[in-house]
């Protein structure tokens, strides 16, 4: 977008905003909430990706589930200090052999069309994700389920085949969805339209979506726990950093995730910094390059390997970062009580040991320079996806630390839906720099295990190895927290040798959000987990809403 042209755009785009709320405002259907010192206003999020469906059990990318976590609600949800609670239910219990819990629901729950929410939904839910003509990434911890048993429309129980110790935190907002809107519907229906107009009973509820423009949501009406203090929420869809951050300048967002050079800049700029406060902590994520071990040249893992050792990780955390971020050696962050500090040693920076890898692997430096093997030069795309800098930033970094052994990268940069569904999820790639959001469980099995290497499942790049399978399956099924520890420290010492990721770094979260929303309250989960209680002091009130 050209600068001189913010102004007006901004100017339309505040008097659509108002010209939406007054035409339909779910005011007059609610009544106040003591929760809220005031109410009114709207949370604009500027993103550099549009989500892809709002159905969290299909839903694979990042995007998707931080807008469709607005709308529904799970059974069970992690509280501010990373501790599970209830959250449709009011509580649960758990068998003496941990095989079996019993969830009780709150009462008086309502789906936003105003029906009762019920155990049935949960178990119609629970059905749909074990179908197995149902393409969801997740079946694979409701699979261990044994037995589901409805005891009345309140309350149901689950008995698992043996002790499971990601029983309890699976029951999110995966398998919460509306029976008596979906029973009669097929998956096109499920994908094609409820995916893409869904009805929650979260504490916003959708209204518009505008793709790669804008996602509207509007404060729920019927939510149990009280009102939002919010009007809504819009996530502008904007895929330019720099454009994004012109528009954080002008107005036109009110919360934006920095890049590290925009960090810097907003640092320095005081009339900017005033109206802002950012919030900054180590994210939960990690970068690397993911390579796709169905291609010849990453098979032998004396290569990914090689790779490691020639990618300078400091440089790229400098570099690419400006030092807002921490190397990463393995999937976990360092303040994890599983992280294995022992993996920071496994393949430091040294291209003397990666080229001596790479020759032992049967590549031999030709006239050109470059690094060939059965008359094959070593040469590979890199993909990575547009509107992210620092990722961007790494691959270039990446393409001039192994120009140097003779290795040639091709960086390709691709719009995020077109990348992930068009080269991910059909396995058309050779490597990828991408990002995983971690959480506060080691589980990986998603991630690494075999059993996931085909579409929908998350190990696209093909990763087996049968002691990380054993591993991940026995870390599912250790309750005893020492015993996972050891579990998953060797886990992370088996990655660090096998190098299906070369893992890059962990960045620091950045978040830049307009100092006229208050109720914000950093946590060690982060910051949005309370984000229906944010509001906005009348008098501080930018979009009003009769």
């Amino acid at each position: 977008m050209k600068l001189k042209t913010i102004s007006i755009l901004f100017i339309l785009f505040a008097f659509s905003f108002f010209y939406f709320f007054f035409s339909f405002s779910p005011k007059l259907f609610s009544k106040v909430s003591p929760l809220c010192p005031e109410e009114g206003d709207l949370l604009v999020i500027g993103s550099i990706a549009d989500a892809s469906i709002l159905v969290p059990m299909l839903a694979t990318d990042a995007m998707s589930h931080i807008v469709a976590e607005k709308i529904f609600r799970g059974i069970v949800k992690y509280a501010p200090d990373m501790t599970i609670v209830g959250d449709l239910a009011e509580k649960f219990e758990i068998s003496p052999d941990k095989k079996t819990i019993t969830f009780y629901l709150k009462k008086g729950v309502k789906w936003e069309d105003g029906a009762e929410v019920t155990a049935y939904d949960v178990e119609f839910g629970f059905n749909l994700i074990r179908d197995p003509r149902i393409p969801s990434a997740y079946a694979s911890d409701f699979l261990e389920v044994e037995k589901f048993k409805v005891l009345d429309p309140y309350t149901f129980q689950v008995t698992y085949k043996r002790p499971f110790a990601l029983a309890l935190p699976s029951w999110g907002n995966l398998v919460v969805l509306p029976k008596h809107l979906l029973k009669d519907k097929d998956l096109k229906y499920l994908q094609s339209v409820f995916g893409r107009k869904p009805l929650g009973n979260g504490p916003f509820k959708f209204y518009s979506w505008e793709p790669q423009s804008q996602i509207k949501l509007i404060y729920n009406p019927f939510y149990s726990e009280g009102r939002a203090c919010l009007d809504g929420l819009v996530f502008r869809v904007i895929p330019d950093p720099s454009t994004l951050f012109m528009e954080l300048r002008g107005g036109g967002v009110d919360w934006i995730s920095l890049t590290p050079l925009q960090y810097l800049k907003l640092e320095r700029e005081e009339p900017l910094k005033k109206d802002f406060q950012i919030y900054r902590y180590l994210a939960f994520s990690y970068t690397y390059v993911g390579y796709n071990l169905r291609d010849p040249l990453f098979k032998d893992k004396r290569v990914r390997k090689a790779l490691c050792y020639a990618i300078n990780k400091e440089k790229i955390v400098k570099g690419a970062l400006l030092g807002q971020g921490v190397p990463a050696y393995g999937p976990y962050k360092p303040d994890a009580w599983f992280y294995n500090p022992a993996i920071e040693k496994s393949c430091p920076y040294n291209p003397k040991e990666a080229l001596k890898l790479l020759e032992e692997a049967g590549f031999k430096r030709g006239k050109d320079g470059l690094l060939y093997k059965d008359g094959r030069p070593f040469e590979f795309a890199l993909l990575t996806n547009q509107g992210n800098l620092p990722r961007l930033l790494a691959a270039q970094i990446i393409k001039q630390d192994l120009s140097k052994l003779g290795i040639k990268v091709n960086i390709r940069v691709m719009e995020w839906t077109t990348l992930i569904h068009q080269f991910i999820d059909k396995r058309r790639f050779q490597a990828v720099i991408l990002g995983w959001t971690t959480g506060p469980d080691p589980d990986l099995y998603d991630i690494f295990h075999s059993s996931k290497v085909e579409s929908p499942g998350l190990n696209f790049v093909g990763y087996k190895n049968k002691e990380v399978d054993r591993l991940l399956e026995e870390g599912r099924y250790t309750l005893d927290k020492e015993k996972r520890k050891e579990i998953y420290y060797r886990l992370q010492e088996i990655l660090a040798e096998d190098q299906p990721y070369t893992f890059l770094y962990i960045p620091m979260s950045l978040e830049a959000i307009h100092k006229r929303f208050h109720g914000i309250k950093p946590a060690p989960i982060g910051i949005s987990y309370n984000i229906e209680r944010w509001w906005v002091p009348k008098n501080d009130q930018k979009y009003l809403v009769p």
